[in-house]
């Protein structure tokens, strides 16, 4: 048995049924000739060891650029021709393309044809050689194609470069223009043929060892890429090492990754600004622009031109100064097939993007989704985290977890202030981040010492049990020391527990083999009544993973504050607890507004509904009243049946003008009501009247410590009652006082009704009707009303009674059914008929409540 040639021993070697050959055939061989064999080996393997260095070399690629510049000069030349280009052939994308090097920039640039257009397209479809001496006389010329811009062809040879492994496989179309001398002729065609098939092998090695060479640097960037997403959990790092792995993967310029939000339906990445340093964040909807349709239809794109496409919005480089010649765009799935994000790689560094870079960066995008999903997972277990953290912190109840021996895991805000350490305050951030790290790890009945506390919890622990143990007892205490663990010489409040042997003895935190110990003379004693809720932590399978302890502290401060929270905002029932246990008892004048506030015909309204509906109509209607002036930092002061009492000015001062408080809070009333009415069309329509005053009066609790309220008295609480009733009289729905007027007169419109002296008062008041803000304008059709109005009271206060009907009469034109002009009309023509004594002066005296 012999090789068919000694210079392709290894390739022999390597073909399935020649296995063994060699063996067989050096076994019985002369040392001369086996050292021949030897030689030839080695020659290939030295061979193939330059060929791998050619495949490391990066500048393989620039090699094939020489090449291909050099042939087409040297074809230019031999064959005479004023220009010569040579096309390879781009099979996957059906193209033909050649670079050039653009005049004005230097820049260069690459040329791509459909391989079905013009004499060069014909030529590589059919390897048929095309000789036109008249270009105009040929049908297939097409100047789009086969004729260079600002260039005019008049004769043209278009042949084909053939494959050397198949004979009817066309890898590059040379196109020569315009001979020297005449046209193109046969011995043109016969001196090309002549190293053709040179050329052709060459330009296949070359783009083969380009291939190779490619795909073994892409394989080495993949491997690192892969390394290098698994190293962070982060979303941000992982984001940017993605991105910076695509782009170096591809040879980019620029690469983005845009994660997708399903349930906004937008793309989103992370950008650095012009610094280089700071991130930004953008988003755009999931169907706009070319990641959009990508996201959308989940197809790959590869543009070569990207100002070619409609889809591209060119509007972006224009700002930036950047240009986009071509885009790679690809969809990211996690493991479940769903989308997660889009790859978008622009402008690769040499030439467009090909068929195998479509499938790595298909490989990478099944690694980059891997660990963008792990990412998001673990952003989404943190955000969860903080979410329950936040949760937790913020429950007024005390809630403590603990593990299966019952030491303390989490520990809230208001455990720890349960327990006495200083509230949330920026001055006392360290010194309760110290009390959290002592208090957790120990045992939660040495800490928070509540009879049989241990017994309730170990019951939960190891059964599974919940318990609920009402009004209980819990004794703790404070003392400043100076802690050695604390990182400063201040004395700090430490926690200090009972000595379950010993009452009157108290050890820090609860340690009890601390040698030293406290006397109740020694400490700042902290008693509280608590409810006590005890629950298993379960995880998944249903099994005890930990304990839950939850206290409700009923201490007297937190009734009071529960209590307070009913007539006031939180902010106000803070800011007055703060004043101390007895702060609301003690009596105090205050400068305040008063409102009453009243339903009209509300027993014609309920008569026919039965008294649970009553009480729901009732309940559904004050929730929105008090909402009103809690808003506007009102206190509510009693519901006297259907009516309401609020206060603006006590307990504690407002920080703006009581009056104005009050009024914008009217005025919400009165769109609150129109709103709810509006959301039961078919039940009755409820009407309300409103009265204010504002003066001095005495605030306080009144009452014992057992029942008391807080309320205020004065005259000008009796006003605005008497207010509230005369919105019936005169046909208003929110009326004022002179002294309410005079403290926001400039905020306001009004109608002045009437001077009056109210059952049970000597002296006379303006009263005046609420019309609006003044940051809403008046409708023309309401300033010709007032205008008219005001004539006619002004005639009235004058005596000229015709001229006031007159004025009455025309305001009345404008408005038919305004009660007050037509109670003026009335007394005025009650006035002509007996006319009025020599003191009159135009007060009315109200004879009912």
């Amino acid at each position: 048995m012999t090789f068919s040639n000694a210079g392709s021993i290894l390739a022999t070697l390597t073909q399935v049924d020649r296995m063994g050959l060699l063996a067989d055939r050096v076994k019985n061989m002369p040392i001369g000739e086996f050292i021949c064999i030897l030689d030839f080996i080695t020659a290939e393997f030295q061979q193939f060891l330059r060929a791998i260095d050619l495949i490391n070399n990066e500048a393989l690629e620039i090699l094939l650029e020489q090449l291909l510049d050099a042939f087409t000069l040297k074809i230019g030349q031999i064959i005479q021709a004023d220009r010569t280009t040579i096309f390879l052939i781009n099979r996957s994308k059906n193209q033909l393309w050649y670079k050039t090097v653009q005049e004005e920039t230097g820049e260069t640039q690459e040329i791509r044809f459909p391989m079905n257009a013009g004499i060069i397209g014909h030529v590589a479809n059919t390897g048929e050689t095309v000789n036109v001496a008249e270009i105009n006389t040929n049908s297939m010329f097409d100047p789009e194609v086969d004729q260079p811009l600002n260039y005019a062809v008049e004769n043209i040879l278009c042949m084909p470069i053939f494959s050397s492994h198949n004979t009817e496989e066309i890898v590059a179309v040379v196109r020569l223009l315009n001979k020297s001398e005449g046209a193109f002729n046969d011995e043109d065609e016969q001196q090309f043929r002549s190293f053709a098939d040179s050329i052709g092998i060459i330009l296949e090695s070359c783009q083969s060892f380009y291939i190779a060479a490619r795909n073994q640097r892409g394989v080495a960037a993949l491997l690192e890429a892969t390394n290098t997403l698994g190293r962070s959990l982060d979303l941000e790092d992982t984001l940017l090492s993605v991105m910076e792995q695509a782009r170096r993967l591809m040879h980019a310029d620029r690469s983005t990754i845009f994660l997708y939000n399903k349930e906004t339906n937008e793309l989103w990445t992370k950008v650095a600004k012009a610094d280089g340093k700071t991130m930004m964040e953008l988003r755009i909807p999931a169907n706009r622009g070319i990641v959009g349709f990508v996201a959308s239809t989940g197809q790959v794109l590869n543009i070569t031109d990207a100002y070619t496409d409609p889809r591209f919005d060119p509007s972006i480089d224009q700002q930036t100064g950047y240009r986009t010649r071509n885009i790679l765009c690809m969809p990211v799935y996690n493991s479940s097939g769903e989308l997660i994000g889009v790859t978008q790689l622009i402008n690769k560094h040499k030439g467009s993007f090909i068929n195998s870079d479509e499938e790595f960066l298909r490989a990478f995008n099944a690694q980059a989704g891997i660990a963008l999903q792990n990412a998001q997972l673990f952003e989404n277990v943190m955000l969860e985290k903080q979410y329950q953290k936040d949760i937790l912190q913020s429950l007024s109840d005390v809630v403590i977890s603990t593990d299966m021996q019952g030491r303390i895991v989490t520990i809230n805000d208001a455990a720890l202030e349960l327990l006495g350490c200083p509230r949330r305050k920026p001055e006392n951030r360290e010194i309760r981040e110290f009390w959290e790290y002592k208090l957790k790890g120990r045992l939660i009945w040495e800490v928070v010492p509540i009879e049989n506390l241990k017994f309730w919890l170990e019951s939960s622990l190891h059964h599974g049990s919940r318990h609920f143990v009402p009004e209980q007892n819990l004794t703790v205490g404070l003392v400043k020391k100076q802690e050695k663990e604390w990182q400063n010489d201040d004395e700090i409040p430490v926690l200090v527990v009972p000595n379950s042997l010993n009452s009157t003895a108290y050890f820090i935190w609860g340690e009890l083999d601390n040698h030293h110990s406290f006397d109740l003379e020694q400490i700042q004693p902290i008693e509280r009544g608590i409810n006590l809720t005890v629950n298993p932590l379960t995880n998944p399978e249903g099994g005890v993973r930990g304990g839950l302890v939850v206290l409700e502290d009923i201490s007297r401060e937190k009734r009071m504050k529960t209590t307070m929270y009913r007539y006031m905002t939180p902010g106000v029932a803070e800011q007055v607890m703060a004043l101390g246990e007895d702060g609301l008892m003690k009596g105090e004048r205050k400068e305040v507004t008063i409102l009453f506030s009243d339903i009209r015909g509300y027993t014609t309204i309920t008569e026919n509904l039965d008294a649970s509906d009553v009480v729901a109509l009732l309940n559904q209607y004050f929730e929105t009243m008090v909402e009103a002036v809690f808003h506007h930092e009102g206190t509510l002061d009693k519901f006297i049946g259907d009516a309401l009492m609020a206060v603006f000015g006590a307990p504690l001062p407002l920080r703006q003008n009581h009056a104005w408080m009050a009024v914008k809070s009217a005025l919400d009333m009165r769109k609150r009501l129109k709103e709810f009415n509006h959301s039961r069309p078919n039940e009755p329509q409820i009407r309300i009247g409103i009265g204010m005053s504002s003066g001095e009066v005495v605030s306080g609790n009144i009452g014992s410590q057992k029942r008391m309220d807080y309320t205020v008295i004065g005259d000008g609480v009796n006003l605005s009652s008497r207010l509230e009733q005369l919105t019936k009289t005169y046909g208003c729905d929110i009326i004022l006082s002179e002294m309410t007027y005079q403290l926001c007169g400039d905020k306001i419109w009004v109608r002045e009704l009437d001077k009056v002296r109210v059952k049970g008062k000597n002296q006379a008041v303006n009263i005046y009707e609420l019309i609006d803000a003044r940051s809403e304008p008046l409708m023309a059709e309401t300033e010709h009303f007032l205008e008219a109005y005001n004539r006619g009271r002004e005639a009235y206060l004058q005596r000229d009674f015709k001229q006031a009907i007159q004025h009455f009469e025309t305001a009345q034109d404008i408005r038919k059914s305004d009660q007050v002009v037509q109670i003026y009309i009335m007394r005025s023509l009650q006035y002509l008929e007996n006319y009025p004594p020599e003191d009159w002066n135009g007060i009315q005296t109200m004879t009912t409540k």
